[in-house]
Formats: structure tokens, C-alpha cells, sequence
């Protein structure tokens, strides 16, 4: 045991976790941790211009390393700011762990007015972590650190948060750090692995629906090693997307509100295997499951097992543990023929590829001029834009964790601060941020941030002068009564160079090019693109 202050304590503690970031904006009641952190020189602190960036740098940072990401602001409206982070990190199971300031012991739930005061601060991060926990004493410090990570590293890994007083930062005492540890994947149940075996081997049409899970457990070699033994296609969430190469024989690609590739196998097949997905109630249309389809499946939070669609057999278990004993199962078995025929799968790529350039040309085209300009290790952030919303099918993932979207949060203005943590993980490679006008101006001051710290993220900015998605909405179901959703916008391009970014106007027609000058400039970039108001897929329904 040592003599050390409950700021040294946490600081300690997140060294001998091996954390190596932290994004912060100070404050009045986290100083303390901040001198600590002066001590640290091994853990680079990254200071923002909004608390949400904390917690969106925190979770890019996390999806791209494959480990926790730690934000970290002051009480109350830095918390509150801070939510809209969590809020996305927890629908994308996501481990980012936010350090909270609280105001003084003795003011805590008294109502006083001291700086920062709300009453009660958990409540405001319970319904968007797995953990939340209020420390009190310098001893508890080391211990919740080290709790806060084995649940962001066991089962569903998503966030969790610890606030501590300010005279609990500033007081000693003797502090006893825990050892990091590796934590076992939760096992498989063999009896259901079996059950589940034998469902696979007696259909007739056997489809694979995988999600992020599959990323998260680093499962994707044994997920396509199952579809090549089945000879099985295999559909992806968008934030599945990754999952299997989207060039590999059996990839359908992804899917979004009951379209792409998914959609014209899944009425096909008379059995479903769900590995990594929550099988949300977004599963609609074509992809939303039948009462004739067996469905099988797999995730490592038993709480979403069957939530929305029943399961005839249901696995709580890690999916790289459980396909790999599916795998060793399947393997006992002879004679295992390809159940769909590559040219069945084929045709069905083909078609969807038809119908969504038809639906959407222009944007097809947009991100065949994205993909053009970026290699396969190119991570993409697909932001709440209609861009961002087409790329789920339309943009080609080969890798995972290289495709990061907000999941069902749908959170605007998550895409360029998120591309700013996924860049901090990985600074060798290209980083881009697809996001509209409205969404870009969430976190418009973060160019700063990019500037002072060279994140050489690219910013791809699509400019219709409207929250493009809602003005569709009030051109169609609303018979053209706009109000509200158009926006008068500064040149992004301009505001770029002011920031000492690099600003790019180009039409759609140029964008390739513009990438490639970005990509060559090793610099912060916003690429403006001037585009007019494009109709989002979840509005298409019908036609």
C-alpha cells in the first residue's frame, strides 16, 4: 500500500489498466485530477470545447482500439453534456468509461446551490451505462476503477461511469491498486450449441444475420468460416458491417429499415441464426423475421436474447466462444453440402445493388467517389446524414472496425468527434467522417481540437442548407409545409482555413480527387460538398 491523494489514485489506477488517453474539458471540481495527470506523461490528455466530444472521442477511440476509452469532465452540465456520448456508446455497445467530478461531500443531495449542483447526477447516467457508481473515500477509488473495467470488458461491453467529490480528489490516504486482469469470454451451453447444430444441419435455406457483436468479440474469422462450412450467405446490421469481407462470395452486405441484400434472402430461408445483434425492432420489411423462420440466437447479454423476435434456441455466450464451438460441432458431421447456389446469392447482390442505385443515384454515386479514394483500412464514420444512411449498403466494408455508425441513438452531430477518437487510435490510418450541415455544426469548435492535437481527420461535410432528412419529410408527408428545417450555413470550406484546417469546396463530381489532395496533406480537413435535398431511405417505404 501507498500514501497518495484521491487524484493520484485514479490516475494510478487507470495507468495499471492501461490507459493511455484521456479526453477532458477541466473544471472547478476535476483540477485536482488534472495535476495528477501533469505526472502521468505516458497518458495523453486531450483537451475539447464541448463535454459531448468527451464521451464521442472516448467512443471512437474504444470501437477502433478494441479497449476502453475514458472521458472525463466536471459535474452536472458537463455530465449532462457528456450524456449524449453515453447515449450513443451504449446503443453500439461500446466500453467508454466517464470520470465525473460531484460537488463536495457534505452538499451532496442538500440543495445549497453549489457550483454545478444537481440532484441526483446518477439518475441522469443510470438509464445509458451498465455501471455507475458515486465514490466517497479515497480507498473505494482503485476498486471502482477496477470494477468499471471488468464490466466494460465481460459480456456486453458497454459504459460505465464513476463521480468523485472534490475533497475526496484532494484527501489521502493508504490506496492499495488491483492488478489488471484478463477476463474469460463467456462459454457457450453445449446442449444448445448441439440444439442449434442440429437446426443448421436440417434447413433447407439457413441465413446468417451478424452484428457488432461479431466485431466486439473479434469473432469474424470463425463467423465467414461458419458460412463457408454451411455454404450459407450472410447478412449484416450497418453496425455488423465488417463483419465478413463485403467482396466475399456469400456477403449480402448491409442492411438499413428493411433494405439491401438482406432483404431479398431473409423471406428466403426457413432458419436464422442471429450472432451479435439485438435483431432490433428496426428489422423491417423484407429483413424482419416471419413466424415460419426458426431463429437461433446467439448474444452475449442474455437480456436480448428472443426480446423482440422469439428464439427457438437462445445462446448467452461470447460469439467468437460460440460459433467456435458450433464450428467444432458442425465439424463432427459428414457430407455437409452448400445449401443456396453462388449464383442464387450473386443475383440477389445484384438486384439489391439495381434497386438502391435506382432509388438513390446520386448518393450511390457520392460513395462509389468515397470508395474510389480510400483503401480497405480506411475507417469510415457514418454519421445521422443521408450520405452517412446510403453508405450502409452502398459503401463496401473488407475490414472490421473500420465502420463506425451510431446505432439505433441515430445520435446527430456524433460522426466528426467520434472520427476524431477513432483517429487517435489509429493515426496511420485515413480517418473520414461522413456528416451533414446541421450535424457538422454540433461540433463545428472541435476543428480547434483537431488543430492544436494534429488529428488529421477528414471531415466530409454535405450541404443542402437544411436538416435534410426532416425537410424531406415536411416536402412529402406534410404536403410541403416547411418550417423549421431549413438553415442558413457559413462556408464550411472558409471556417476550416480560419481554424488553420485545411477547407475544400468541390462538387460531388470532384470528391475523389478532393480526398486524395486531403489524404496527401496529412492535415485536419473539411471537405465541402454542396448537394441538394436528398430523400433517406427510412422514407422510402412504399414507392
Amino acid at each position: 500500500m501507498a500514501q497518495m491523494t484521491g487524484s493520484e489514485a485514479v490516475v494510478r489506477s487507470l495507468a495499471r489498466e492501461g490507459v493511455e488517453a484521456v479526453f477532458a474539458l477541466p473544471g472547478a471540481q476535476i483540477m485536482g485530477l488534472f495535476d495528477a495527470l501533469y505526472d502521468q506523461p505516458d497518458m495523453r490528455v486531450i483537451t475539447v470545447r464541448h463535454e459531448q466530444t468527451t464521451t464521442f472521442m472516448a467512443d471512437g477511440y474504444a470501437r477502433v482500439k478494441g479497449k476502453p476509452g475514458v472521458a472525463l469532465v466536471v459535474p452536472g452540465p458537463g455530465v449532462q453534456n457528456a450524456s449524449a456520448g453515453l447515449t450513443t456508446a451504449y446503443s453500439s455497445s461500446s466500453p467508454v468509461l466517464l470520470l465525473a467530478g460531484q460537488v463536495e461531500s457534505a452538499l451532496i443531495g442538500k440543495h445549497k446551490g453549489a457550483l454545478h449542483e444537481i440532484n441526483d447526477q446518477l439518475d441522469i447516467v443510470r438509464p445509458v451505462t451498465k455501471w455507475c457508481r458515486r465514490v466517497l473515500t479515497v480507498g473505494e477509488i482503485p476498486g471502482a476503477i477496477h470494477e468499471a473495467m471488468r464490466q466494460m470488458k465481460t459480456g456486453r461491453p458497454q459504459p460505465t461511469e464513476i463521480e468523485i467529490p472534490p475533497d475526496v480528489l484532494a484527501s489521502s490516504d493508504e490506496v492499495e491498486l488491483p492488478e489488471p486482469q484478463d477476463y474469460p469470454r463467456l462459454a457457450s451451453d453445449r446442449e444448445r450449441i448441439r440444439q442449434a447444430a442440429e437446426l443448421l444441419l436440417s434447413a433447407r435455406k439457413p441465413l446468417i444475420w451478424a452484428g457488432g457483436g461479431v466485431i466486439l468479440a473479434d469473432a469474424c474469422k470463425e463467423l465467414t468460416a461458419l458460412a463457408e462450412m454451411l455454404g450459407a450467405p450472410v447478412a449484416t446490421t450497418a453496425e455488423g458491417k465488417g463483419s465478413i469481407p463485403e467482396d466475399h462470395p456469400l456477403a449480402l452486405g448491409g442492411s438499413y429499415h428493411g433494405m439491401g441484400g438482406p432483404a431479398g434472402a431473409t423471406p428466403q430461408a426457413d432458419l436464422l441464426l442471429a450472432v451479435g445483434t439485438r435483431f432490433s425492432r428496426q428489422m423491417t420489411g423484407g429483413t424482419k423475421p416471419n413466424a415460419n423462420q426458426v431463429l437461433v440466437h446467439i448474444d452475449a447479454d442474455a437480456d436480448v436474447l428472443g426480446r423482440n423476435f422469439p428464439a427457438k434456441v437462445a445462446i448467452a455466450a461470447d460469439a467468437k466462444m460460440a460459433l467456435s464451438d458450433l464450428l467444432g460441432e458442425m465439424g463432427k458431421r459428414n457430407g455437409l453440402t452448400p445449401r443456396w447456389t453462388v449464383a442464387e446469392i450473386a443475383e440477389i447482390r445484384e438486384h439489391s445493388r439495381l434497386q438502391i442505385e435506382k432509388l438513390a443515384p446520386m448518393q450511390c454515386e457520392i460513395i462509389a467517389k468515397i470508395q474510389k479514394a480510400l483503401d480497405e483500412d480506411s475507417i469510415v464514420v457514418s454519421g445521422v446524414t443521408n450520405i452517412g444512411y446510403w453508405s450502409h449498403f452502398a459503401y463496401k466494408v473488407k475490414k472490421p472496425r473500420t465502420y463506425l455508425t451510431a446505432s439505433y441513438a441515430a445520435t446527430l452531430g456524433f460522426a466528426f468527434p467520434t472520427a476524431l477518437g477513432a483517429k487517435m487510435a489509429a493515426p496511420n490510418k485515413t480517418v473520414v467522417s461522413l456528416s451533414g450541415d446541421g450535424g457538422f455544426m454540433y461540433a463545428l469548435p472541435e476543428l480547434a481540437t483537431a488543430v492544436q492535437y494534429g488529428i488529421n481527420v477528414i471531415a466530409l461535410v454535405f450541404v443542402d442548407n437544411a436538416f435534410g432528412a426532416l425537410l424531406s419529410d415536411q416536402r412529402t408527408r406534410y404536403r410541403d409545409r416547411v418550417i423549421g428545417t431549413e438553415l442558413k450555413n457559413p462556408s464550411f470550406a472558409q471556417i476550416a482555413e480560419v481554424f488553420g484546417a485545411i477547407g475544400i469546396r468541390t462538387d460531388p463530381d470532384r470528391l475523389d480527387q478532393a480526398l486524395e489532395q486531403a489524404q496527401q496533406s496529412h492535415r485536419p480537413t473539411v471537405i465541402e460538398v454542396p448537394i441538394p435535398t436528398l430523400t433517406p431511405p427510412f422514407q422510402i417505404h412504399g414507392r
